[in-house]
């Protein structure tokens, strides 16, 4: 799962059992967050410190996505409702420009590029099959 915030993007993944390597199997009740920007992660334990008060950000330069947590997959549906809860804009890329003290510019910059790739998609302009 992909999930844009205003806090940040991160993908969501199950987490895998044990100390988490690719030889364990997938924990379909734990939940790997991850993250390209360590402050999105930041941001989001800030925003939640009663669910995410006691992680440990995990950052690893030998990964996809170089920083992590683990949380209980319970935990991140509570996350992931508070900020539906939360939504008070009617234009995403707009309401993240209001928070860019809390978010890089960078991030609202990457915004419009994934904007301007999925709407070539739905024209049928992205000339990729």
């Amino acid at each position: 799962m992909w999930l844009f915030t205003k806090h940040g993007f991160y993908s969501a993944v199950c987490a895998r059992q044990g100390d988490g390597s690719w030889t364990e199997p997938v924990d379909p009740d734990r939940v790997m967050v991850r993250a390209r920007v360590g402050s999105h992660l930041e941001n989001l334990i800030k925003h939640f410190p009663q669910w995410l008060g006691d992680v440990e950000l995990l950052d690893s330069r030998d990964t996809d996505y170089r920083y992590r947590i683990l949380v209980e997959k319970n935990t991140w549906q509570k996350i992931v409702s508070e900020l539906v809860s939360e939504m008070d804009y009617d234009n995403f890329k707009s309401s993240v420009g209001k928070n860019v003290t809390e978010v890089e510019p960078n991030y609202k910059h990457a915004l419009y590029d994934v904007w301007h790739t999925m709407h070539q998609l739905q024209t049928g302009e992205s000339g990729k099959s």
